[in-house]
């Protein structure tokens, strides 16, 4: 059939389909998701695009509910015929990738390194020709090719490839969530009566032509299966009233009518073939040939339009599929699984083989369970931990001794955390509790439930669940209750202010109860243990006694390989101890880990901590494209911390005041008061750049009106300075007394810095210059360029005020430009202001040749200074090596330049 009748009425879609195909040939990368209800059209435009790409090599794959639960099953069929490009990879990807999709042993790979090499994959494949990849039915991939599918549409730049993937809506809107898309709607009212047409045995009434079509509302599936079979006279008398069911169901009925008219041989070759997701032939001969089956059966099922059977078997719609199997019996069912199982090489194909024979189990089997339990230390060896979960489930599910179907029930609940479905876990750990389990499997269970308790929800809501489990652990396994303990604290101190819950006069609500609580368990000599009895001590008996304590916490991280998944707490430690150089290699160590090990449900926690790093050392470019990076990760939104700091030092008020203004919101709505706490930092910040000193000091009043980890050192730092600034003598001196308790105990230089500068602004006038020497001093020795170069513009002021025009100049042009080359537009603005009033006429910073490149372009110019290759580029910025040298193609005409011997000299001139 000529695509000219199948696409009646989509001539934008089409043209749309047209555009990119061109887009693809001229060198540039493409992605376009098509959604719409069952039957609109998505299946009829895929083959449009793939008969139109000429001379582009097109790789093709379907969803398939029964396979959606096999990992990378999907992405390994679309990729199979570019293996031969494997070699061409770096070795981590090549090797990666081989176990992904089961080439040879390895370690489990995480999602990113996949990810990485799938887009390597894909540009090498591109580089000899352009590349067409086409997903149908991608709500049916299984989770992880979805996950890697994702990572790899939002990377493809300049590789010459296409990734067009069609989704069925309604029900997909979590499905590859923010990339171009293209929503199909039903056919204009002219061509869908056109259609109609073609599908009606004859004449009908105009009234019952009428109601087909406004039944049928333009689907094209629809109008040319619903009448079909049908006579004239049932069409007027039969057709029956206008249906509430959705058009995709009427059609899947219309097709099981026409499924239960075939000979009963042919339902089974159907049934089958629905069964057995990947459309191999010879292996549905054989199974049919176990069911009595001839091949001529097919003929009836042919002519019926039903299928096709060639090279692979290839149904006419999906409705078709599950038409099949809602037709048969459950028996019927048994059968084709048992059939499939019969005839599927153990060695080949194992998982396989055990799924289909797990389906054909009526009741327990041993002997299917342990199949299927094998699977599932296949799958998590592939990275599949969903697989896994799925496989376990059922193995436990037809397991017969009570206690080998507890422990697989627990196998199963622990999968389904590491592949992040937390919603069924649960309801699988009250399964397991019912069969017998030792005291080891009741604390592995206790430990779990206050895993998902923490990773759910780290507000005030967490702390009493993450206790009680905590306590239940405490004669169960001792280390895991001080780990469940830590993240109850850890929760507490996340609620801070909206954790007081009323019971205590002095307002310490749940962080008290939990330091209580965690202070009465023996300590441990490892960083969870350390940092426990520290916070337990910080929240007890104060700041001082503590920090001993969590000072031997982090050194306990440097040797720890864990170190990486308890940034979220070493980070703010490190702060609150006022240790830069702990903060600082910290978030490296974590950042780099994380990228080596592409592990994903870290990284974007590490992108955000270093980033935060980068603001205190002026590098607000590059905080902000790790920013960038940690948002792309859809589904594991970043703390707010380094995006709250970032805007407050770049001092553009109207979008630092939006984004401060959506975290307290979403701070009250999460129950985590200590993000009420940072934004009312971050505001005070603001407003002291920005020179207005009351709005200043209202802001860091709220940040300190609670004990947040971390962030009331910091705000009492802000809090002596607007109040300084604004007149409010008394109450800087106040906060400065305040801070003094913390620097003194904390010693660092940065801590000492930090009170040498607040005892120049409020404390004795007759020293503050040598208090403002000696901040300028420490601070200068660490990496906190911007507060070292805030000290210094404070001092300036005061040197001005004194009428010391030239000392006052040194200091504040060195500020000013600290803070203009970092781009922190208001504490530069306030450096340029005092400068004038110092007789000085400060210059506006003239556009360099680099100010036109992008974010992304910038990004890869400073790495590509630092001496990176571009595959060495691309790992790190996870995009493939073409995009790389596309951008710096790009970077090189913008600069003006013709290689990267250019490069260092032409970013300096920016």
């Amino acid at each position: 059939m000529r695509s000219e009748t199948v696409l009646r009425g989509r001539r934008r879609e089409t043209e749309a389909l047209d555009e990119l195909l061109r887009e693809v040939r001229a060198g540039h990368s493409r992605v376009l998701v098509l959604r719409g209800e069952a039957g609109i059209g998505k299946t009829a435009l895929l083959d449009h695009l793939s008969a139109r790409a000429g001379s582009a090599r097109v790789v093709r794959t379907v969803g398939v509910e029964p396979e959606s639960e096999i990992a990378y099953s999907a992405l390994q069929q679309l990729c199979a015929p570019l293996l031969a490009y494997l070699d061409r990879l770096p070795a981590p990807q090549r090797d990666t990738l081989a176990t992904a999709f089961g080439l040879s042993a390895g370690r489990p790979p995480e999602a990113l390194l996949v990810g990485l090499a799938v887009l390597g994959l894909f540009a090498e494949a591109a580089a000899e020709r352009p590349l067409l990849c086409v997903v149908d039915d991608a709500q049916w991939v299984d989770r992880m090719s979805e996950v890697i599918l994702t990572f790899v549409a939002r990377r493809l730049q300049a590789e010459s490839v296409a990734l067009v993937l069609a989704l069925r809506s309604p029900g997909d809107e979590q499905v590859l969530p923010g990339l171009p898309e293209l929503r199909l709607d039903g056919l204009p009212d002219a061509d869908a009566a056109a259609l109609l047409d073609t599908a009606l045995p004859g004449p009908v009434d105009d009234h019952v032509r009428a109601r087909i079509l406004a039944e049928t509302r333009g689907n094209p599936l629809a109008l040319l299966e619903l009448p079909r079979g049908l006579t004239p006279a049932e069409l007027a008398f039969g057709f029956g009233p206008p249906s509430p069911t959705p058009v995709a169901d009427q059609v899947e009925d219309g097709f099981q009518r026409r499924v239960a008219a075939l000979p009963p041989e042919t339902r089974t070759l159907l049934l089958t073939a629905a069964v057995e997701p990947v459309g191999d032939v010879p292996l549905l001969w054989r199974a049919l040939d176990r069911l009595g089956v001839v091949p001529d059966a097919a003929a009836a099922a042919e002519a019926a339009g039903l299928v096709r059977i060639g090279a692979r078997v290839r149904f006419h719609h999906p409705l078709v599929r599950s038409a099949c199997w809602r037709s048969a019996t459950p028996a019927e069912l048994r059968a084709a699984h048992r059939a499939l199982a019969d005839v599927t090489d153990p060695a080949q194909d194992p998982d396989r083989r055990a799924w289909h024979r797990a389906h054909a189990a009526l009741g327990p089997d041993d002997e299917v369970a342990g199949e299927l339990e094998r699977t599932a230390d296949r799958a998590l060896a592939r990275g599949g931990r969903s697989a896994a979960a799925a496989f376990l489930e059922r193995a436990a599910e037809l397991t017969q001794d009570p206690k080998l179907r507890a422990e697989r029930v627990l196998a199963a609940a622990r999968a389904r955390f590491a592949a992040g479905a937390l919603d069924g876990i649960p309801g699988l750990l009250s399964a397991a509790e019912l069969g017998p389990l030792d005291p080891l499997q009741r604390a592995g269970a206790e430990r779990l439930r206050a895993q998902v308790a923490f990773a759910r929800d780290r507000g005030r809501g967490a702390v009493g669940p993450l206790l009680e489990a905590a306590r239940r652990l405490d004669q169960l396994d001792p280390a895991a209750a001080r780990e469940a303990y830590l993240w109850a604290l850890g929760a507490a101190v996340h609620a801070g202010r909206l954790g007081d819950d009323g019971n205590d006069a002095d307002g310490g609500g749940v962080l008290r109860r939990a330091a209580e609580a965690a202070r009465a368990v023996p300590a441990g000599p490892d960083a969870t243990g350390l940092f426990l009895t520290g916070l337990a001590v910080r929240y007890t008996a104060g700041y001082g006694p503590a920090v001993p304590h969590l000072r031997d916490a982090l050194g306990a991280l440097a040797d720890d390989d864990d170190a990486a998944a308890l940034l979220w707490l070493s980070a703010p430690v490190a702060h609150e101890l006022w240790d830069d150089a702990a903060w600082f290699r910290l978030t490296e160590q974590a950042l780099a880990a994380a990228r080596s090990t592409g592990a994903r449900t870290v990284l974007p926690t590490a992108l955000t901590f270093r980033a935060g790093a980068h603001v205190a050392e002026g590098r607000f470019a590059e905080a902000s494209d790790l920013l960038r990076e940690a948002e792309s990760f859809a589904n594991l939104p970043p703390h707010p911390s380094a995006a709250l700091t970032l805007a407050a030092h770049r001092g553009v008020e109207e979008p630092a005041t939006r984004l401060i203004d959506a975290t307290v919101r979403e701070a009250e709505a999460r129950g985590e008061g200590r993000w009420l706490g940072l934004a009312g930092y971050a505001e005070a910040v603001l407003h002291n750049g920005l020179g207005r000193y009351p709005a200043a000091l209202a802001a860091a009043r709220r940040a300190v009106a609670y004990d947040d980890l971390a962030l009331t050192g910091w705000s009492l730092g802000e809090l002596v300075e607007a109040a300084a600034r604004a007149g409010e003598t008394e109450e800087a001196a106040e906060a400065r007394e305040r801070l003094t308790e913390r620097t003194a105990a904390a010693g660092t230089p940065w801590a000492l810095g930090a009170q040498a500068l607040a005892d120049a602004l409020a404390g004795p006038a007759a020293a503050a210059e040598d208090r403002y020497r000696e901040a300028v001093d420490l601070l200068g020795g660490t990496r906190l360029t911007v507060l070292t170069a805030r000290a210094r513009l404070l001092y300036g002021e005061w040197l001005r005020r004194e009428n010391r025009r030239a000392a006052a100049r040194e200091h504040l042009r060195g500020a000013h430009e600290v803070f203009a080359a970092a781009g922190a537009e208001g504490f530069a603005g306030r450096a340029s202001r005092e400068l004038a009033a110092t007789g000085e006429t400060v210059r506006r910073r003239s556009a360099g040749p680099a100010d036109g490149l992008t974010a992304q372009e910038a990004q890869i110019a400073r790495l590509a200074v630092a001496g990176r290759t571009n595959p060495e580029i691309g790992a790190e910025l996870f995009l493939s090596p073409r995009t790389v040298e596309w951008h710096l193609r790009k970077v090189f005409g913008k600069l003006g330049i013709g290689s990267r011997r250019e490069l260092a000299a032409a970013l300096r001139e920016r």
